[in-house]
This record gives C-alpha cells, structure tokens and sequence, in this order.
C-alpha cells in the first residue's frame, strides 16, 4: 500500500500525516507492506516531502541567505542525485513565514523581496548542478522575481541610471533593465518552475491582486504593485523580447514565474507531477493494490490540480485511491462523481470545531486509518469467504 498525502494545512506536514495514516493501519494490519511517499505541491511543504522520502539519496545543504526584508537567516535546499540535481524551496528564504504577523503590512509588502531565493540559486549553482527545480509558493513577495535575479547579477535601473532597491514597489520606477552581470550559469543549467497557480503577472488575476492580501497589501497596495509588475513586464518584454506577462502561471509567487520565464530558459511544470516524479511515486503504485492520499479540505477545487488530484491521476486503473480529508466543503460531491476517488472520508469521529479538530490531527488521522484498515480487513474476508 502506498501512503502518499498532501499536508493539512497549519496542523500537520504531509511527513506527519503519511506517518500518522501509517501508525494507524499498521495496528491493524501490521502484516501488510506500506510505503510512505508524503507529497507536497511545490510550495510550502516540498522541501520537508522530499527530504523524507528520498532519506539518504539526498542531501540538505543550509547557507546564510536574506529573508524578504534583508535579514539574515539559515535557509535549506537539497541536493539530489548524486549531486546532479538540486531542489529549492522558495517559502525558505522567501515564505511568507519568514514574517511576523505584525510585519505583514502594505509597506512591508512593497520591499519584500525574493533575493534570498536567488542565493539559494546561486548556491546550487556552486555546487555545479545540471539541473535545478525551483519550488514556488507561500512567498511573502511581489517583486515578479526581481530580487532573485539581482542576487544573480541583474540590474534594474530608473532613468537615471541609479540600481532600484529590491521589492516590489520600487519596480514603479523601472526603465531599463542591464543583463550585462547576469550569472552566465543560468544559461547551462536545466531549470524547472514547479507551480500549480495559473495566474497571469498583472491584472483582476494578477499576483497582487490575487495574492497581495494576505501578504499585507490594502487596496491602495494591490493597485500600486499591479502597476509596478506591470512595468516590470513591459521592462521584460524591452530587454528580452519576451512577452511573458500574460502567460498563465507568471502571477505565481509573486510574480516570480514571469522574471524566471524572461531571462532564463526555465519551464513550468505542475507541481504535483514534479513532486510525483522525484520521489518516483509511479514506480511506488506499480505494485501498489491500495493508494491512500489526504488533504486538509476536500471540495472541489481538490479537482484543479491539487497534491491529492495529482495522486489519483497517477493512480488510475493501478490501485483504487482514498482520501482522507480534515472535512468536506462546497462542491465536494464532485469528488464523488469524477471517479478519481474510490473513497472520499472525513477523518473526524465527533462533533468538533475547527481549532480542536486541527490540535488533534494526528489522532484523528491514525484513527481514521485504524478505522479503515478494518474496513478492508472485512472486505477481504467476504471476498475469500
């Protein structure tokens, strides 16, 4: 059986609920072959997943690198194959974790800035890697990658020919970019952008429009930095000749998309199949006769693309697949009726509110399984009765 779950969002990483779930079925059944594969979407999370499930076949690397306000801090990337490959989460330099819940204000959201994101880049090139993938989400950002690039040797420059500080706001003030210093490396390297978000640079859709809230922006600050993205792409389009601001996905992370796609040759790929690949979750399934997967909140947004969606895609006609949720909510009866899943179950076993049942995740998950477990135990005794 294959146990590959998303995290439940602000109670448990998708390496504690695999273990969890694990816990639960292995007192039941202790007899049976389970393999934990924790899955993550490229956000938030990978870097944990990965870790956990490809153990010795990796190897985490820390440095000293900038937080989104300039500060110090130690942030982690992995280095993978044998030394070919390395993984790098943005949410570790950049997250919006970083901040403090006080520091999440408009004037914060226009300077954060994802130069931290670009060191762990440059540390990986270093290290000289051939390929590189750069996990976006839960950045605290919306520079469109500006900073990154600058910590690579881009220079964003006003009229006057003066270097713009780094974040977001002062891409307002943008009229040329110099690619002069740009670390040639970038060129030689195989970059992949694992993101699941389709949104474009600028606009209703936009990065700050749609992102830009819950990262500290009022409505003065969306329409500020939408402006300044919007200058940054025009400014893009000048230096590369690459119209990238409207593709879909180039609003993720800030914007980060649309500053990779414009001066590198990275390529976008869904998260979850990115994951999938490098923990060689496929070759897992091949002898899997169970697939159990899980998320915080099953609706029907499960359905566009999310970690638990991407499992049962993979799964198909292998092994039938059941998600385990934290609950139900709108729409999730076309969970039922796609098919993906051969069984969509809440994990709670009493009436609870939200903040308790998040506090009692673990036990609940083990319970679940535990509950489960049996199910099947029946279910193979009738079929061999």
């Amino acid at each position: 059986m294959v146990i590959a779950p998303d995290s439940f969002g602000g109670a448990l990483d998708s390496v504690g609920v695999a273990a969890a779930i694990g816990a639960g079925w292995a007192r039941v059944r202790p007899s049976d072959h389970l393999v934990r594969a924790p899955m993550a979407d490229g956000g938030e999370g990978t870097l944990v997943a990965l870790a956990d499930a490809l153990g010795d076949s990796c190897e985490r690397r820390s440095i000293t690198a900038h937080d989104p306000l300039g500060r110090e801090v130690e942030a982690t990337w992995l280095l993978l194959d044998g030394g070919r490959a390395a993984f790098i989460e943005m949410a570790e330099a950049s997250g919006l974790a970083r901040l403090a819940p006080e520091e999440r204000t408009p004037d914060v959201a226009g300077r954060s800035s994802t130069r931290g994101t670009g060191e762990l880049l440059k540390a990986a090139l270093d290290a000289g890697v051939e390929r590189i993938t750069v996990g976006l989400g839960g950045s605290a950002t919306t520079d469109g990658g500006s900073g990154l690039l600058a910590a690579l040797g881009l220079r964003m420059l006003d009229a006057g020919g003066s270097d713009l500080p780094d974040g977001g706001a002062a891409l307002a003030r943008i009229d040329r970019v110099d690619r002069s210093g740009l670390d040639p490396r970038l060129a030689e390297v195989a970059l992949t952008i694992a993101s699941d978000v389709t949104n474009t640079l600028t606009g209703s859709d936009g990065a700050a429009a749609t992102y830009g809230p819950q990262k500290g922006c009022d409505a003065a600050a969306v329409t500020a930095l939408d402006a300044a993205l919007r200058r940054w792409g025009d400014a893009i389009e000048k230096a590369t000749g690459r119209l990238v601001a409207d593709l879909p996905g180039a609003g993720a992370a800030g914007g980060t998309t649309a500053g990779l796609l414009g001066f590198t040759a990275a390529v976008l790929k869904p998260g979850v199949e990115v994951v999938a690949g490098l923990v060689g979750l496929a070759d897992h399934m091949a002898s899997a006769d169970l697939v159990i997967t899980g998320e915080g909140r099953a609706d029907e947004q499960t359905l566009s693309g999310k970690a638990a969606m991407g499992v049962a895609r993979l799964a198909r006609a292998r092994a039938p697949v059941i998600l385990l949720c934290g609950g139900l909510g709108a729409g999730a009866s076309a969970l039922d009726a796609s098919g993906a899943f051969a069984l969509v179950q809440p994990i709670l076993d009493r009436p609870m509110d939200l903040a308790t049942a998040m506090a009692d995740t673990q036990r609940l998950l083990e319970k679940a399984a535990e509950r489960l477990a049996r199910g099947i135990g029946v279910g193979l005794d009738l079929a061999h009765g």
